[in-house]
């Protein structure tokens, strides 16, 4: 199976550990989603813009721990999306974004650059 990641998780980043087990397949742009800052960390919600993330092939052991990381408490949900590398799945924020930073970028690495 596949995930996509778009922050934390990504290489070099600070959960980029969760992905050790997993074989990078390559970057991807997903359209029809936008990026909100929730502080440390990114969310991504259907919207009219686009996000920079990587694919990876993953087990299901890995799976089930990302799972526990990202949809405990209901804060986000996977869906599964269409990309180069086969269908993958992506972890959508379930809240509100009302109040938080878009970033315009759709790349979590350029958060702190100004557009």
């Amino acid at each position: 199976m596949r995930i996509i990641v778009y922050g934390s998780l990504r290489r070099k980043q600070g959960n980029s550990h969760w992905m050790t087990n997993g074989q990078w397949l390559g970057d991807h742009q997903i359209e029809g989603y936008e990026l909100y800052s929730l502080g440390h960390y990114p969310g991504v919600v259907a919207g009219a813009g686009h996000v920079y993330c990587e694919v990876y092939r993953i087990d299901a052991s890995t799976l089930g721990e990302l799972d526990a990381l990202r949809t405990r408490g209901g804060e986000y949900k996977r869906q599964l999306v269409q990309t180069p590398y086969g269908s993958a799945w992506l972890y959508v924020y379930q809240r509100s974004v009302a109040d938080k930073r878009r970033i315009e970028s759709g790349d979590w690495l350029q958060r702190d650059s100004v557009s």
